[in-house]
């Protein structure tokens, strides 16, 4: 995810609801995330303080439950986090490597006055970047998506459970049960067997 190529919107970017539960859940799998990768010796994980603010910032503060949007600048952040503008940039590193978020490059188009080579003033339009689209994973459907796609059935079909052939083990004919099963056994052999040739002869006649 980090060494991807950022993907370049129109608009508002990719936008996810997400209720107050799922908000809980996204900042308890940060804390738990981020406990799980301390090293020794540090009083915190990757996810700081100032980055679990970062994060409350922006899903309780910008996030719209209702339509998903959020795309905040990173001064807005700051000044809502109390932090600076860089601590910004890195918590949102460290968050996307945490998996518990991804942005898009907003980008939108500006009519700007320009003179040409005589003077003469014109209008044109430029492509620039505006803030970045975030959107969070909820640890909830994440676990759904992995547990549907790994069956909780062995591979096949239940037709082809029924129809492959089973496996016969080694009879312990020392055992009572084993041994009258064995001989039951043969005796339907037989008696198959003496009915085959019985429908033989009768179809020869």
């Amino acid at each position: 995810m980090m060494g991807a190529r950022r993907q370049k919107v129109f608009g508002s970017g990719h936008a996810v609801p997400l209720d107050r539960n799922a908000k809980c859940r996204i900042a308890a799998y940060a804390r738990a995330w981020s406990a799980r990768n301390r090293r020794p010796g540090q009083h915190h994980g990757p996810i700081t303080m100032a980055f679990e603010r970062v994060l409350a910032a922006l899903l309780w503060s910008f996030h719209n439950s209702r339509d998903g949007r959020c795309f905040p600048s990173y001064e807005r952040i700051a000044e809502q986090a109390r932090c600076a503008r860089s601590t910004v940039a890195e918590a949102l590193k460290v968050l996307e490597w945490a998996g518990v978020l991804s942005w898009q490059h907003r980008i939108t188009r500006v009519r700007e006055r320009c003179t040409d080579l005589f003077g003469r003033i014109s209008w044109r339009w430029r492509v620039i970047r505006t803030s970045n689209a975030y959107v969070f994973r909820d640890p909830k459907c994440a676990d759904c998506r992995r547990r549907s796609s790994k069956s909780e059935n062995p591979t096949g079909t239940q037709d082809q459970d029924i129809l492959d052939p089973v496996q016969t083990r080694a009879r312990d004919l020392s055992i009572p049960l084993e041994r009258a099963l064995a001989r039951f056994g043969v005796a339907v052999a037989a008696r198959q067997g003496i009915e085959q040739d019985a429908g033989s002869t009768a179809g020869a006649l």
